[in-house]
């Protein structure tokens, strides 16, 4: 399978190249500033936002991954939001699957989305509302998509291949983005969150 990675100098896009290299999938990372990738990736520098090498990755490309955010985008939200536009429009009528690195705050509990909660913090609020705009747009596509949302703290840690997925609702309060990957990986392989969001936990 050829992926391409965006944001994969990142610390889930590095480890999703990674993890997909490590299955023999043929990866391209693509950066904004050309950073070091893992082994055995093909670099190439572009933005999210250049819709003409976007379009050009999706055709050759089995699957587009964005592993970013607002704050990936330099904290410019509306560029983070055009980004996922054009990753959209990249893939529209064409088989390739675009996978959404999403966030925790969207996820719902009880019928009310996590990042509504009183108890959500400000620091974060701004930035997961963003994504959750981008969710919302990917819902009004038609473009094969899916986002996958880690629990609600992701780190670096140890790639154990266990964890609980589920749709919207959160399960366990944390995940390695090692293992993060996997679960990203695994639904390219054996998709079954077709123009769905899914969650993952411990």
């Amino acid at each position: 399978m050829k992926i391409a990675v965006y944001g994969a100098s990142g610390m889930v896009g590095s480890r999703v190249a990674a993890e997909a290299v490590s299955r023999g999938h043929e990866v391209t990372g693509v950066t904004r500033s050309g950073g070091e990738l893992p082994a055995d990736v093909r670099a190439v520098q572009a933005n999210a936002d250049d819709i003409a090498s976007a379009k050009e990755l999706a055709a050759e490309s089995d699957a587009l991954v964005a592993a970013i955010g607002p704050s990936r985008t330099g904290g410019d939200h509306q560029e983070y939001l055009d980004a996922v536009d054009n990753l959209i429009i990249a893939v529209q009528g064409t088989s390739t699957r675009l996978i959404v690195v999403g966030g925790a705050g969207s996820l719902v509990v009880n019928g009310n989305r996590v990042v509504d909660g009183p108890d959500f913090p400000a620091e974060h609020k701004g930035e997961a509302l963003t994504v959750s705009q981008a969710l919302e747009s990917l819902r009004a596509s038609d473009a094969n998509w899916t986002m996958l949302s880690p629990a609600f703290v992701i780190a670096p840690g140890e790639r154990t291949g266990v964890f609980r997925l589920s749709l919207d609702e959160p399960v366990g309060d944390h995940i390695s983005a090692e293992d993060y990957a996997v679960a990203l990986i695994n639904e390219l392989e054996t998709p079954a969150h077709i123009q769905k969001r899914f969650t993952l936990g411990y």
